[in-house]
């Protein structure tokens, strides 16, 4: 759909024409983030996080090649590679810190992104080729932290790789095979290590190829919005720029302070004590705990601890990993054609179950292997499959959701008293008073 305000890039002056004329990457942008793309006028601060997320992978590819360049990826010299970086190189330890935390802050920025898709329907056609392609960036991000938490090679890098890479082992016949293959050896060592930082310093690029996919597929069906209504006539959009290129500005502002916060005054606040102590084969951690964003998936892990029909270990790793792959298959199992929790108060009831459900994941994942927080894993995990896998596909088949507005505009001109007007109308009563 396109607005008379919305016209393509038209250079004015010679050079710019010149350029235009021959690669025309100066239009690309600025229908792509520029003036000439139409964006709904209703999008809250919530939409702000794809753009951090993009910002945060900058960060992370601009400290990390830096990095790159004084890192040694041997067993024998990587921990003092790493401290040297703290303190012979020029702002080393800036680049550092700014590099791991940086990862915290990305992760923290997508699971937002991610719950916000959830919260406001954003799987829903036409746009499943921009969540599944999330998902598939979600999978890269994850490794990519993985591999990157194994390079300092201290204590919980060490035993952290040993532990994930144990995942395979437990595939019947080939897994021992295919964990001797990754590691290039029967436990991590340099074969290991160099295998790692290649793949760690690879992924980045990966992941920026995948999300210009994303946003190419976003771009074509245009971006939903909180009310999940499609826009219907130019009055219901506004041109991306200058609209939310200033308000991803000011929210961008606010994720850099946070991170400065983090980076400055607590930059070793979210890592592990442990891993300041050199990779010792012999000496195992009390308690081996992944970064924090992976605590969700770790007590998953964790929860199976009874053989049956399989081992525990298998189950284990299968719900691991089913629990990120099922949201693949999310924009089919919500059949719902409202899209907005908005107006499905039984979806958004169960929504925000699980976000705590997801807490209390993580809290267990970080938490020693002790009974009570292995049964609280248990109950939490058992509960997000029933989530995905029967309460959100019956809820969608079941539920009378609200009148949805007539259009973008309705919605932002009538706000509340608009949806109690349009309740009457369908239900000739007044709406319930709050």
């Amino acid at each position: 759909m396109s607005f008379p305000w919305a016209q393509h890039y038209a250079p004015k002056h010679p050079l710019m024409q010149w350029v235009d004329s021959r690669l025309p990457l100066p239009r690309f942008v600025y229908n792509a983030i520029g003036g000439g793309y139409p964006v709904p006028r209703n999008l809250n601060y919530f939409w702000n996080f794809g753009i951090l997320a993009g910002a945060a992978l900058m960060i992370q590819i601009v400290t990390g090649v830096v990095l790159a360049m004084h890192y040694a990826a041997n067993g024998a010299v990587a921990f003092d590679s790493v401290e040297s970086i703290m303190r012979d190189v020029n702002a080393g330890w800036f680049l550092r810190y700014a590099h791991a935390n940086g990862a915290s802050m990305f992760l923290a920025v997508v699971y937002i992104h991610i719950f916000r898709g959830l919260y406001y329907g954003s799987y829903k056609a036409p746009r499943e080729m921009v969540w599944l392609l999330g998902v598939v960036i979600f999978l890269l991000m994850m490794a990519t932290a993985f591999m990157g938490y194994v390079l300092p090679w201290g204590q919980m890098s060490f035993w952290g790789a040993q532990v994930i890479t144990g995942f395979f082992s437990a595939i019947p016949g080939v897994g021992e095979t295919i964990r001797i293959w990754l590691l290039g050896g029967y436990a991590p060592d340099n074969a290991a290590l160099n295998r790692f930082f290649s793949l760690h310093y690879l992924l980045p690029f990966v992941i920026l190829g995948v999300i210009i996919l994303h946003i190419w597929a976003l771009h074509i069906p245009g971006s939903g919005n909180p009310t999940g209504v499609e826009v219907k006539a130019e009055q219901d959009t506004v041109p991306f720029h200058p609209y939310y290129t200033a308000k991803d500005g000011f929210g961008l502002g606010v994720f850099l302070i946070i991170f400065a916060a983090l980076l400055f005054f607590a930059p070793n606040y979210l890592g592990h004590a442990d891993n300041y102590i050199p990779a010792n084969p012999l000496s195992t951690p009390a308690h081996i705990v992944p970064e924090w964003y992976f605590w969700p998936f770790y007590a998953i892990l964790r929860a199976f601890t009874v053989d049956f029909i399989i081992p525990a270990k298998l189950w284990g790793v299968l719900a691991m990993f089913g629990s990120i792959l099922l949201l693949f298959f999310l924009p089919w199992l919500d059949r719902s054609p409202v899209r907005s929790a908005n107006f499905r108060p039984v979806y958004r009831t169960l929504f925000w179950v699980l976000v705590l459900d997801v807490l209390v994941l993580g809290f267990c994942g970080g938490a020693p292997a002790e009974p009570a927080y292995i049964i609280a894993s248990q109950i939490a995990a058992a509960y997000y499959f029933l989530h995905f896998l029967v309460l959100v596909p019956i809820v969608s088949a079941l539920e009378r959701p609200r009148p949805l507005p007539n259009s973008i505009t309705e919605a932002v001109l009538e706000g509340k008293s608009g949806s109690r007007m349009r309740e009457t109308a369908v239900t000739g009563a007044p709406a319930a008073a709050e």
